[in-house]
């Protein structure tokens, strides 16, 4: 062999067998020259395998030209497998794409992507099944009868009415002993059989919903989706519909036409919190073809609805943003409700976006994007306005009622008036009418917890949690918590600085506003949902349930609280603190302020009624406030949009957030200045890159660990992936393990 032809070789890292367990160990081969360009990521290849060269197949995971071990020791790759594509094939591109995209090892971006294959014993259950027509079934009746065998009687007429039936309903409900069915079973009247099945988390939910009526705007949409499909120009659309408009009955209208051409459907929506109600609805149109994926199932029932969906044997799975790998054969839509939320960026590396992923995934299968929301974030309408996505409007409620009343409420104008409570003389007064109407109010707000952190009065010291730079926050039990790593303590009755008594919460939480309601209205019914109040498994469906069943007057809670539910009833939304996402250090914090405000008014006057919202602000004159108590999205998106563009913001220039977090703080410093470095030798020339940093975190030290930040900005985010990709290779050849390097492709929120 030539040395030119030993230059240009390239190696493929396989993986024997592909499982989430299995992903750690791959082994490298030589790609042979006739397989040059053929040999890609996610390709499935026979190689020899072991000390007596066993043939096994493998898949590629990835691809280097740089050999690993000694060339000498190494083996080809024998053959593509005749096979082709397989939905782990799929999977394994989509993971190669995510570590491109946004920077990760592949391993971790496969251990996202593949579902988790836990052997688990299949569960089992028992069947009779009738073995001899009606008339031996009632010769057998009358001769049980007349022997008085009455167990056997009452079998025998269960089996007249239906063929096959369960064993448990024999042996509980009809309470008929094992020895008895044995009996039946050895006179050959009955067979006993059992089978394994699926775990299913979905509870059979009684009763079927026919479509509802589709206004003109409704069939437009789901025509127009459905007509580019099938004439084979699927691509990505966003539906901009206000509050109420009945985007949930065009999603399930689009889905419908999917299914009836043999396609599967998957149905991203951003908390776990919003599963019970979008299930109840898509249960009662599609049955046991639905499935949902989120994290509060088991591993056997995340392992049997990845294999039910495999198989073929679900239509439709509902979730949060690893619902979004579902290994669908035939995937005809993937639809993201609520698209503007925070939840669909992913927090770990990959620090991928559901939206951009499942564009991707999209793209691989032939399959369309919906994008949904009353208040699209920045990036989908500018990427509509830009003829990127094709945009549809929902202008009107479907109840045909107008959007709720808003009234702005001024704090300092209540201070002035002599007023300290947590609720404003307006909102007071509403609350009071509601609860003699029989209505329900709902009342957010953006903490959880019963203060925001606790003060000494006398010296200005703050409790801070010991291994992380934040204050720790009072709860009702008498503790202080940390919300980054959960370090407890209790509330210390003297300031541990100067010894004063004068150590007071400031600002409000979910538990001091549930226990001001019970202090002003003693006799109302208060449900709260927060972090700390769903903890459990089925926590959310029992509070939003019982909610919905009019079980409670009053609901306080979260952002939560605000997505994508619909209470008729609710004639009454109360926003106790506007300002509290205002104040944040990011740029986005008027955005977010905006979509939360839009969304919580949205939640008022959803049914015949009509509603009112009271937004309590110190503010009352901000932009973002202004335009949420006109539901003007126009309005603030052409503000936004300016300020933006004038500060190289995304969407209208990308960013890249590098953190580094170690456990001495020099090290991070020390690895983001060589960082700074390369980066400026590299590509100092290119005047449209933008540096910012390095320097410490907004928050510099979590659970005794350090974290320093350095932003990029740059039009081309390609760019910014070729700096990521060099930033890679060089920690690569330094080999840095004693500290954390992440990359944040357009961050969400500012570290």
């Amino acid at each position: 062999m030539n040395e030119n032809t030993i230059e240009n070789r390239r190696y493929a890292d396989v993986v024997v067998e592909i499982s989430h367990e299995k992903v750690d160990k791959a082994f490298q081969y030589i790609i042979p020259e006739k397989l040059l360009g053929k040999v890609l990521p996610g390709v499935r290849v026979h190689v020899p395998f072991g000390q007596g060269n066993k043939d096994l197949t493998g898949y590629v995971v990835e691809l280097s030209e740089k050999a690993d071990y000694p060339v000498e020791k190494m083996k080809e790759i024998r053959c593509i497998d005749e096979k082709g594509t397989t939905l782990e094939s799929d999977l394994i591109q989509t993971a190669y794409w995510m570590k491109s995209h946004y920077g990760s090892t592949m391993i971790t971006a496969l251990k996202t992507v593949l579902p988790v294959k836990q052997k688990l014993k299949q569960p089992e259950r028992k069947k009779i099944t009738r073995c001899c027509g009606r008339e031996e079934i009632e010769r057998q009746i009358a001769e049980c009868t007349r022997k008085h065998q009455t167990a056997k009687v009452r079998v025998l007429n269960a089996l007249l009415e239906e063929e096959i039936l369960p064993y448990t309903l024999l042996r509980e409900k009809l309470n008929v002993a094992a020895p008895t069915l044995n009996s039946l079973e050895k006179q050959g009247v009955i067979a006993i059989e059992t089978e394994s099945y699926y775990r299913n988390p979905v509870k059979r939910i009684a009763g079927k919903e026919a479509a509802r009526a589709l206004s003109e705007e409704q069939r437009f949409i789901i025509e127009d989706v459905m007509k580019e499909y099938r004439e084979g120009r699927p691509g990505t659309c966003l539906i901009h519909g206000i509050t109420g408009s009945g985007k949930t009955e065009v999603y399930l209208g689009i889905i419908e036409q999917m299914i009836a051409m043999g396609r599967q459907a998957i149905m991203l929506i951003p908390e776990i919190a919003l599963t019970y109600q979008t299930l109840l609805r898509f249960y009662k149109r599609f049955g046991d073809r639905v499935s949902v994926m989120n994290s509060t199932l088991s591993m056997g029932e995340k392992y049997d609805q990845t294999e039910r969906a495999r198989r073929g044997e679900l239509d439709v799975m509902i979730g949060p943003r690893s619902a979004l790998f579902t290994p669908f054969p035939n995937l005809g839509v993937i639809i993201i409700d609520e698209e503007h939320e925070n939840s669909y960026k992913s927090e770990s590396m990959p620090k991928y976006h559901a939206r951009e992923t499942a564009i991707q995934i999209a793209s691989m299968k032939g399959a369309s994007v919906v994008l949904g929301s009353a208040t699209p974030s920045l990036e989908a309408s500018y990427r509509a306005a830009k003829g990127e996505y094709k945009r549809y409007q929902l202008k009107r409620r479907l109840t045909g009622g107008a959007l709720p009343q808003v009234y702005t409420v001024d704090l300092r104008e209540e201070l002035k008036e002599g007023n300290r409570s947590i609720f404003s003389r307006k909102l007071k007064s509403l609350m009071e009418q509601r609860l003699a109407a029989g209505e329900q109010t709902m009342l957010f707000l953006n903490r959880r917890g019963y203060a925001g952190f606790i003060s000494c009065r006398a010296c200005g010291h703050v409790m801070k949690c010991p291994h992380c730079d934040v204050s720790l926050s009072e709860h009702r039990n008498g503790k202080l918590v940390c919300h980054y790593c959960g370090y407890e303590v209790m509330r210390p009755k003297l300031c541990p600085s100067c010894g004063s008594k004068y150590l007071l919460g400031f600002k409000a939480g979910t538990e001091q506003i549930e226990e001001a309601v019970y202090k002003e209205f003693p006799g109302a019914r208060v449900l709260r949902m927060d972090a700390d109040s769903t903890k459990s498994k089925e926590s959310y469906e029992k509070i939003l349930s019982a909610f919905a069943d009019g079980k409670a007057d009053i609901l306080v809670g979260t952002q939560m609280i605000v997505k994508g539910h619909d209470f008729p009833n609710v004639t009454l939304v109360g926003i106790l603190a506007a300002d509290l996402s205002l104040n944040q250090n990011d740029y986005r914090a008027g955005e977010r302020t905006f979509q939360l405000l839009t969304q919580a008014a949205g939640r008022a006057g959803r049914g015949e009624k009509p509603g009112e919202v009271v937004i309590q602000t110190y503010q009352p004159e901000h932009y973002s406030i202004v335009h949420a108590a006109n539901q003007d999205y126009e309005g603030f998106y052409e503000e936004e949009i300016v300020y933006r563009e004038l500060l190289q913001y995304p969407p209208s220039a990308h960013m890249l957030a590098i953190l580094v977090i170690s456990e001495l703080e020099a090290q991070g410093e020390n690895v983001l200045g060589t960082f700074t470095r390369l980066i400026k030798e590299r590509f100092g020339a290119d005047r449209t890159l933008l540096m910012i940093g390095p320097a410490p975190a907004a928050v510099s030290r979590i659970n005794d660990l350090y974290r320093y930040v350095l932003y990029l900005k740059h039009p081309d985010y390609e760019a910014l992936v070729q700096i990521k990709d060099m930033l890679e290779a060089y920690s690569k050849e330094q080999d840095y393990k004693k500290q954390s390097i992440q990359f944040d492709f357009d961050p969400m929120n500012t570290y």
